[in-house]
């Protein structure tokens, strides 16, 4: 599993030293503080080729490079198959390139990344292996398969023409009429990853759509009685599929590659995912993390697992509260610090319980002020203001009790404590 990533002269502050824990790593930060930089140095640091450098028609995952004059280091290091391998890569800005010793390391498994804007990157050890002779790399294979958005759909090919993917229409199409192990695998990651048993996600009938399109679609089968084509399904349902998809092509064709070569199918997995809770409900937000984690769990149940997140959510920490384990997990944050030569701080903090949603707004993970809007929380402090005040009219305070009445909920909180100590002072007639 991934182990340490350290950078210096690289991304948006001098130095970060990342410890990462060996099943769940949490990101968050404010936009721009560099979450999905370092998700896609993890895949560079595993893969040693940056997602756009294989496929050129992706916006993200672009060439890390320098942030100032100077030399900027990239040390990393993950268990391998039988111990931590360590290693180090400069920057030559004479090549453009990230150098270090000769050959790819020996990456330990196979590995998954998520990009928010629905493009996928997949490393596969049976499929995309370097070798090294007298010294020099020999890329005989594939360096990784990546997908933009469309090409999860519709199929990815090679530089020859011929596909090296057929995409999720076309395989799911065939699983489903083949009613073999791949179909009964996406079968059972949908309802894993559906947001409660009442609303499952699961397979409907293959259907055309149009008299111009020759391909059989997959539908969804929706609790409100209709198959709706995937074509047709929403944001958050075509998130779900894409993962579902890409999770069981990536396995049926790891342990199909790995049955050919006579070998054993790996024994580590790493999923890198950013902004995990893209177009996702709540409902959803709140059981995606532990759903992909039994789901990769599910199709290598010997594999080791490893997760590293990005997220904006409260919802999806609140989520892991009842199951964080600070030997298994992590959770880092990344914060802009003016006063500090840093300026952006990466920092390992520990993992508390908050018991309420609303009360991780209010945490290291998002620096908010209130878990209210800005309005509302102006408002209360002139009410908090008002009870602070020595000499107090009753005819303010009846119109902030008014107001009260009018903005917030009957049961809110801080309007049951404001009548209980307007009462207590007698302000109340």
């Amino acid at each position: 599993m991934l182990k340490r990533l350290e950078l210096s002269n690289l991304g948006p502050a001098p130095s970060m030293t990342l410890d990462l824990a060996p099943r769940l790593n949490l990101l968050t930060g404010d936009n721009g503080l560099g979450k999905s930089f370092l998700l896609d140095i993890a895949w560079w640091a595993l893969t040693r080729k940056w997602p756009a450098e294989i496929n050129s028609s992706l916006t993200t995952g672009k060439q890390a490079l320098p942030a100032a004059p100077g030399d900027s280091m990239i040390r990393f290091s993950f268990m391998g198959k039988s111990k931590t391998e360590e290693y180090e890569s400069a920057y030559d800005r004479r090549d453009s390139a990230w150098t270090g010793r000769p050959g790819r390391p020996a990456n330990p498994g196979l590995v998954l990344y998520a990009m928010a804007d629905g493009s996928f990157a997949v490393w596969d050890p049976a499929r995309n292996y370097w070798k090294t002779q007298n010294g020099l790399d020999v890329q005989d294979r594939r360096p990784a398969y990546v997908f933009n958005p469309s090409e999860i759909w519709n199929g990815l090919k090679g530089e020859d023409g011929n596909p090296v993917c057929n995409g999720l229409i076309q395989d799911w199409a065939g699983w489903q009429k083949e009613e073999g192990e791949a179909f009964g695998h996406l079968k059972t990651v949908l309802s894993s990853l559906s947001p409660s048993e009442a609303e499952s996600i699961s397979p409907g009938r293959l259907r055309r759509i149009s008299i111009d399109d020759a391909r059989d679609i997959p539908t969804l089968s929706m609790p409100y009685g209709q198959d709706v084509p995937v074509l047709h399904a929403s944001s958050g349902m075509r998130r779900i599929i894409s993962l579902a998809y890409v999770l069981v092509w990536a396995w049926e064709e790891h342990r199909k590659a790995s049955e050919f070569l006579g070998e054993s199918t790996t024994d580590q997995i790493i999923f890198l995912v950013d902004e995990i809770e893209s177009h996702l409900h709540p409902k959803w937000q709140l059981k995606i993390i532990r759903s992909l984690l039994g789901v990769m769990k599910g199709l290598a149940s010997s594999a080791q697992i490893q997760l590293v997140a990005a997220t904006h959510s409260p919802l999806v920490l609140a989520s892991v509260e009842s199951y964080f384990d600070a030997d298994k997990d992590a959770w880092f944050d990344l914060d802009y610090v003016a006063d500090s030569d840093q300026k952006v701080l990466l920092t390992q903090r520990p993992f508390e319980p908050r018991g309420d949603v609303s009360n991780w707004l209010t945490s290291e993970a998002f620096d908010l002020p209130s878990a209210r809007s800005t309005e509302m929380a102006d408002l209360l402090d002139k009410a908090a203001a008002l009870l602070d005040d020595p000499n107090p009219s009753k005819e303010s305070f009846e119109a902030m009790h008014q107001r009260l009445i009018k903005e917030l909920n009957p049961k809110d909180s801080f309007l049951l404590r404001w009548r209980s100590i307007c009462t207590r002072k007698g302000l109340f007639s």
